[in-house]
C-alpha cells in the first residue's frame, strides 16, 4: 500500500535550502516516531552524502530505479537515524533523463516504482534537483504534495511563481491529486531587517500557503551534513533542529487535519 504522505521538496533555484530540508525535516519526522523514507533525486546526491551515504555504496539508486527497473525496496538502505531510511542518488542520475525520455509513461517511472514498494513507511520525502526537468515531472507525478523552501533574501519570489505555475500544469496533466502543503521560510536572519521584509511580503502575497516556522540562519545547521549527520542528532538544542522539530510538528498536523 502507497503511503498518503508523499512529498516533494522542491525549487528550481539552486541554494535555498532544499536538500537541507530534505534531511533535516526527514530526520525530525523520524524522532517524531514516524518511519520515514527520504528518496534522493538530485543527480548532486548531497542529501545522500548528508545522511552518510558513501558513494561506493550506492550501486542501488533512485537512477537504478527510474532506469533499469530495479525495485524500490532494493534500492532502500537505513541511515543513522532511527527510522529513517534513504534511496540513495547516484552521479549517472545526471543522465536519466536521455536514458527515459522516450520511453513509455518517462514521467511516472517513479510513481510506478512507490505504489510497488513503500508499505510501512508513514512519510516518502524526496528531495529534487534544482531544474523543472524530467527528474522533477516524476517526483511531482508520484508526490501526493509539495514544499516550497524559500530563502529569506530579495530576489525571493523571482521564480516562484512560474514553479507554482509549473505545479499547477502538473496537477492538470499528470498528477490531479498533488497539493501545496506550503511555502517555507528558510535562511532567516532575525538581525537582518531585509529577512523580516521578505518574510512580510512572502506571506502577504501567499497567506495561509506559507509555514507558520521559519528556519533560522545557523550555523549548525550548515555544518551538520559535513559531520554526514542531520542538526536533529549533530546539535539537538541548537536554534536550527529546535526549528525544524516545530515544521515536523507543523506538517504532521496539516496532514491529520485532512483526514478529518
Amino acid at each position: 500500500m502507497t503511503p498518503k504522505r508523499i512529498m516533494a521538496i522542491v525549487n528550481q533555484k539552486g541554494g535555498v535550502g532544499k536538500t537541507t530540508t530534505a534531511i533535516n525535516l526527514s530526520a525530525a519526522l523520524a524522532e517524531h516516531e514516524q518511519r520515514v523514507l527520504l528518496i534522493d533525486m538530485d543527480p548532486q546526491g548531497n542529501a545522500s552524502t548528508g545522511l552518510g551515504i558513501p558513494r561506493d555504496a550506492r550501486e542501488r539508486s533512485s537512477y537504478s530505479v527510474l532506469t533499469e527497473d530495479i525495485a524500490l525496496d532494493d534500492a532502500i538502505q537505513p541511515t543513522r537515524v532511527r527510522g529513517l531510511y534513504i534511496v540513495p542518488s547516484h552521479p549517472d542520475l545526471s543522465g536519466a533523463e536521455l536514458e527515459i525520455g522516450t520511453r513509455d509513461g518517462r514521467t511516472r517511472r517513479l510513481k510506478s516504482a512507490l505504489d510497488a514498494g513503500t508499505a510501512g513507511f508513514d512519510y516518502v520525502m524526496i528531495d529534487c534537483p534544482p531544474s523543472l526537468n524530467l527528474l522533477t515531472l516524476n517526483a511531482l507525478a508520484a508526490a501526493r504534495s509539495v514544499i516550497v523552501p524559500l530563502q529569506c533574501e530579495f530576489f525571493a519570489l523571482e521564480g516562484l511563481s512560474q514553479l507554482l505555475k509549473t505545479v499547477e500544469m502538473a496537477k492538470a496533466g499528470i498528477n490531479p491529486s498533488l497539493a501545496i502543503d506550503g511555502v517555507m521560510l528558510t535562511m532567516y536572519d532575525r538581525r537582518n531587517r531585509l529577512s523580516a521584509q521578505v518574510a512580510d511580503d512572502v506571506r502577504k502575497h501567499l497567506g495561509r500557503a506559507v509555514f507558520e516556522t521559519v528556519i533560522p540562519r545557523n550555523v549548525r545547521i550548515a555544518e551538520a551534513p559535513s559531520f554526514a549527520e542531520p542538526v536533529t542528532t549533530y546539535d539537538p538544542s541548537s536554534q536550527g533542529a529546535k526549528a525544524y522539530r516545530r515544521l515536523a510538528r507543523e506538517v504532521i498536523r496539516k496532514h491529520a487535519s485532512r483526514k478529518k
